[in-house]
């Protein structure tokens, strides 16, 4: 069961996106990572670039973020996120938006994040390639912005960076989460 761990949507049951396209993150992934956070949740605003089920956005939420865009390519995950965002009562806080991720980071910066979290479909490489265009586009990011992936740790590569560096990583079974900041 998918549900909001904390905050003001605690107990929140989510739905999930029906088939097998996307792979939610566990509580006890969701709880790390909040708890690495912290504090820094509060008032910040986030992009979950592969949204999916939105989980990890309306976590944000519901832990005091200011505003979160969610997108994902394709129309059950974004109809998913939209009733999900609803269901816990930040529909003034969401933006989402259905389009390539990839197409979305390269175009000119609209809004800058203190957080991007990346989570595509996983062994396609397609976390690099965001990573790579949002090194590309620092704009993207605050001063203090951050860029969180979350990947199978099989699928982890250094990767040579310009404008982000790698300073944290954890893993959780079959799941990693690598923290990037901006230099």
């Amino acid at each position: 069961m998918l549900r909001v761990i904390a905050g003001s949507a605690k107990g929140r049951k989510l739905k999930t996106v029906p088939g097998d396209t996307t792979r939610p993150v566990t509580d006890m992934v969701k709880e790390a990572l909040f708890n690495i956070l912290g504090w820094d949740v509060v008032k910040s605003e986030w992009w979950d670039l592969f949204g999916g089920t939105g989980a990890i956005g309306i976590e944000a939420l519901s832990r005091g973020a200011d505003f979160v865009r969610f997108s994902d390519m394709n129309r059950a995950p974004v109809e998913t996120i939209r009733e999900n965002v609803t269901h816990c009562g930040f529909d003034e806080k969401a933006e989402i938006r259905r389009g390539d991720a990839f197409s979305m980071l390269r175009s000119a910066p609209d809004r800058p994040f203190e957080y991007i979290y990346i989570a595509p479909p996983q062994y396609k490489g397609m976390w690099a390639d965001a990573l790579r265009l949002v090194d590309e586009t620092p704009g993207w990011l605050t001063e203090d912005g951050e860029v969180i992936v979350q990947i199978h740790p099989k699928e982890y590569e250094e990767i040579a960076l310009s404008n982000l560096k790698k300073y944290d990583e954890r893993k959780y079974g079959s799941t990693m989460l690598v923290f990037y900041e901006r230099l």
